[in-house]
């Protein structure tokens, strides 16, 4: 039977409230309980704390289990159930290594890691010789966020595009969302999606960082990813062509417990424009899955998606 017009909002919210909610991985307790950890036992410590609790989230949590699995499956198609699994423990230590690693730099203020820069020289020239900014293509692949820390030295602004972190304990405890130093958050939920704001950094020739592998409901591109078609988010690369800078992709791979390597030497200089713009943006963003590729054939654990991005979100 039809419900009358009057019936259908409060029929609408009823539905909504039933609506499944993610579950927020980290608290307040768990985040203050590895501080103390950290603190004591140093690195070591909590990297050995860590492999029961990612025995737990493999174990317990489904939704978890599940996001990891279209990664593994993909690069690993040869293993079965069980040697899944097996690879789904190695990526949750390996995230959870890095999640410690940025943990432990807030909780210190200090240089904890020793820190490898491929490419600073090639991209502070670029900075040099225009006065238009770059975009820094970003990516759930390595730790991204040590590797900013890396860029100091680069004597320019820095903004995030980045939304509100949901979960309270992350954003507090890792920091995530707050402007420090020379790091400005420009927010994609406001009108135009933050693009006025890139803009005028880009045209003041600072850099702006935009995350090019998850596309959160935006545009994308279909390329090769790791044997099949994958949906890109084609954001980054549009307002590169349109504002004539190049795309610096960045990639920071933990190699050792105190050293990373952050590697800034692929740079793109994207051009499409009129109305066959997407369509001539397509070779560029599959330059970047390439880029991509080559990193997690290195650094098979490194790749953090936790999304399947073969899937299209249509």
């Amino acid at each position: 039977m039809l419900l009358a017009d009057d019936e259908k909002p409060d029929q609408q919210k009823e539905d909504a409230d039933k609506k499944p909610v993610s579950r927020k991985r980290g608290n307040r307790p768990g985040f203050w309980f590895f501080e103390i950890f950290i603190r004591v036992s140093g690195l070591y410590g909590a990297y050995g704390l860590l492999h029961f609790v990612s025995l737990y989230y493999l174990f317990f949590d489904k939704e978890a289990v599940s996001s990891a699995r279209s990664y593994i499956e993909k690069r690993f198609p040869e293993s079965g159930n069980f040697k899944q699994y097996f690879h789904i423990y190695r990526l949750f230590v390996s995230q959870g290594r890095q999640l410690i690693d940025r943990f432990s730099v807030v909780c210190t203020e200090k240089d904890v890691f020793d820190i490898k820069l491929n490419g600073f020289d090639q991209l502070q020239n670029i900075l040099n010789d225009s006065d238009r900014g770059v975009i820094l293509l970003t990516s759930h692949f390595g730790n991204w966020q040590i590797a900013l820390t890396a860029l100091n030295k680069l004597g320019k602004k820095v903004f995030l595009l980045m939304r509100k972190e949901d979960n309270e304990a992350v954003r507090d405890f890792l920091n995530v969302g707050y402007e420090k130093g020379d790091i400005n958050i420009i927010s994609p939920e406001q009108d135009f999606g933050g693009v006025i704001e890139i803009m005028n950094a880009l045209g003041k020739g600072h850099i702006v960082s935009i995350m090019g592998d998850r596309r959160y409901g935006a545009k994308a591109s279909k390329v090769r990813f790791l044997g099949d078609y994958a949906y890109f988010p084609l954001s980054a690369f549009a307002i590169a062509a349109s504002a004539q800078c190049p795309v610096v992709v960045l990639l920071a791979a933990k190699v050792s417990a105190y050293e990373y390597v952050v590697d800034v030497t692929n740079i793109l200089y994207p051009e499409g424009s009129g109305r066959k713009k997407e369509i001539k943006l397509v070779p560029w963003i599959q330059k970047y899955a390439h880029i991509l590729e080559d990193f997690v054939n290195i650094n098979p654990y490194q790749c953090f998606l936790f999304h399947d991005i073969w899937k299209d979100e249509k």
